[in-house]
C-alpha cells in the first residue's frame, strides 16, 4: 500500500475514532455462556451477555462438546474443500436427511452461515417476474438477499397485518410467485413475529413463506 493511501487511512480511522464510532473488540475470556468473562482495556469484568445467538445455550452444551469432539477423531479437523467440490461427507447427508424428516420433507441443505443461507436462496429460486415480501425489521441477511436477486422487494411495515395484506394482494396481481420473508425472532427489537396470521395470509394469497 501506498504512504498516500496508508495516511488516508490513518486520518479516516483517527475522524471515526474522534466521532466515537470505532468498534472495539470485547475479548471474551470464558466458555460462551449467559454469563461470561471479558477484558477490556487490560480489565477483567464478569457480565451478562445480551448479545450472542447463543439462545438455546447450545455452544457449550455438554452433550455437543462430546459429539465435536467424536466428529474430529473421526472425520478430521475442517472439509479441506467447499462442499460442492469435494467437501461433502457422509455425516452433512445424515444430519440434512434428519432435518428433512423432522419436517416432513423430501431433502435438506446445510449452510455454513446464516448469511451465506440467505446470500444463496432468493436469486436461486426467484426471478425478475417474482415479488419478495419482506419486513421492514427483517435481518440484514435477508435484505442483502432480497438485494441479490432481481425479483421485485416489497418491504411493509414491522408485524403489520393489514399491510401485509395490502402488499400481498397488489403483489399477486402482477407477479409470478411470491416469497414472504421473516425472522422468528427479530434480532433489533427481541419481538416474535405473528408467525400464524402471516403464514395463513400468504397461504391466501399463494405465497411461499421464509422463516429466518
Amino acid at each position: 500500500m501506498s504512504d498516500t493511501a496508508t495516511a488516508f487511512y490513518r486520518d479516516t480511522l483517527a475522524d471515526i475514532r474522534a466521532a466515537g464510532l470505532y468498534k472495539e473488540e470485547r475479548v471474551i475470556t470464558s466458555q460462551q455462556d449467559a454469563d461470561i468473562e471479558v477484558r477490556e482495556d487490560g480489565q477483567e469484568a464478569h457480565v451478562i451477555n445480551f448479545c450472542a445467538n447463543n439462545y438455546l445455550g447450545l455452544a457449550n452444551h455438554p452433550a455437543l462438546i462430546e459429539a465435536a469432539q467424536e466428529g474430529i477423531e473421526q472425520y478430521g479437523f475442517g472439509l479441506a474443500s467447499v462442499r460442492f467440490i469435494c467437501g461433502t461427507q457422509t455425516i452433512h447427508k445424515e444430519l440434512e436427511h434428519r432435518l428433512a424428516q423432522f419436517h416432513g420433507k423430501d431433502d435438506a441443505i446445510l449452510y455454513a452461515a446464516c448469511f451465506d443461507a440467505n446470500a444463496g436462496l432468493f436469486e436461486t429460486i426467484l426471478g425478475p417476474e417474482d415479488a419478495i415480501l419482506s419486513d421492514a425489521l427483517n435481518h440484514a441477511s435477508i435484505i442483502d438477499g432480497c438485494r441479490l436477486s432481481q425479483a421485485d422487494t416489497r418491504v411493509f411495515p414491522h408485524g403489520d397485518l393489514d399491510a401485509l395484506e395490502q402488499t400481498l394482494r397488489s403483489a399477486a396481481e402482477s407477479h409470478r410467485r411470491l416469497l414472504l420473508a421473516l425472522d422468528g425472532v427479530y434480532s433489533m427489537d427481541g419481538d416474535v413475529a405473528p408467525l400464524g396470521e402471516m403464514v395463513a395470509l400468504a397461504r391466501r394469497f399463494g405465497a411461499m413463506v421464509l422463516l429466518d
